[in-house]
């Protein structure tokens, strides 16, 4: 919320263009084609919100390049900058397709907008960089959230001097929390940080995370269960289809009853997964080879059944 009000008195202009499937917490001009619980509970879009307030909301397929350049035609010197999440979590997990986010840094580059990675949810997780380092393209503001407090409840964003320079005192954009600074939640998130930087946590991570996706599509091979595996680093999401998954409409074709039956069936041999197709799954440092193993195993038996 606040780097997009940001974004727009950074450039003063009013559009922004989000993504479908990519969630961007419960802002009322974001709740348009957003992921998470909303696609969960079948409301992409939630009561309550005035239509007005996301007329300048602009939402496209994501990794399509081609419908972001027709939209910056479309509405030209009227985009503030573009929101995503570099990597979607919330509808699952697909990756951008090879060249997308570059593509993407050019096109706000050229148009004068600004380009705004929300890593909530990849941020210190694929990389201590997070996306933007793992993916090495610098956005101009960056959205992180409670992992920045070693789980507490903390969330920040910043990016380019001249941009941050527009916030109230120096600037016009007002922004405040109440809880701004929590001393609590900023000496866990230092202690986290020391941690990952005293250890081969996203090596390690890498490694599980390379073992759970091969055990997996094997298993799903020798049943015969058609499965497309999406992972990156230490972020994985199984959909059961035949055809690959680039964006929310490739998730939605997912059969979300056959993921019914492999959740319950796993969680009767102990493990438990997200209870929706539309989560992404998540390893961590506590987890061992011998958890991946426990799981494909798990899996190799489930999917037989289905």
């Amino acid at each position: 919320m606040s780097a997009i009000r940001l974004a727009r008195g950074f450039t003063g202009r009013d559009k922004i263009i989000k993504f479908d499937g990519c969630y961007h917490g419960h802002a009322d001009s974001l709740l348009v084609k957003a992921g998470s619980g909303a696609l969960t509970f079948g409301h992409p879009d939630s009561a309550g919100v005035p239509a007005a307030f996301t007329q300048h909301t602009i939402v496209l397929p994501y990794n399509d390049v081609a419908a972001v350049r027709a939209a910056f035609e479309a509405n030209p010197g009227q985009i503030a900058g573009i929101i995503l999440e570099p990597v979607p979590g919330n509808a699952g997990l697909y990756l951008p397709r090879p060249g997308y986010l570059e593509c993407l840094r050019e096109i706000t580059s050229a148009h004068g907008a600004l380009l705004i990675f929300d890593e909530v949810m990849t941020g210190f997780r694929l990389a201590k960089g997070g996306a933007q380092e793992r993916f090495g393209i610098t956005p101009d503001l960056s959205c992180f959230g409670k992992v920045i407090g070693g789980g507490l409840p903390v969330g920040a964003f910043g990016g380019r001097a001249d941009i941050m320079d527009c916030l109230a005192p120096v600037g016009p954009v007002y922004q405040a929390g109440t809880l701004s600074g929590n001393p609590l939640a900023m000496a866990a998130g230092l202690a986290a940080l020391e941690e990952l930087a005293a250890t081969n946590a996203y090596a390690r991570l890498e490694d599980l995370g390379a073992a759970l996706e091969a055990g997996l599509k094997q298993a799903a091979s020798a049943a015969g269960v058609p499965v497309h595996f999406n992972r990156c680093g230490s972020m994985f999401c199984g959909y059961f289809t035949s055809e690959p998954v680039y964006n929310l409409t490739d998730a939605m074709k997912s059969d979300r009853e056959r993921f019914k039956q492999y959740f319950h069936g796993m969680l009767a041999r102990g493990i438990y997964l997200a209870p929706s197709q539309f989560e992404a799954g998540f390893l961590s440092t506590a987890h061992t080879m011998a958890d991946v193993e426990k799981t494909v195993r798990a899996a190799a038996r489930v999917l037989r059944t289905l």
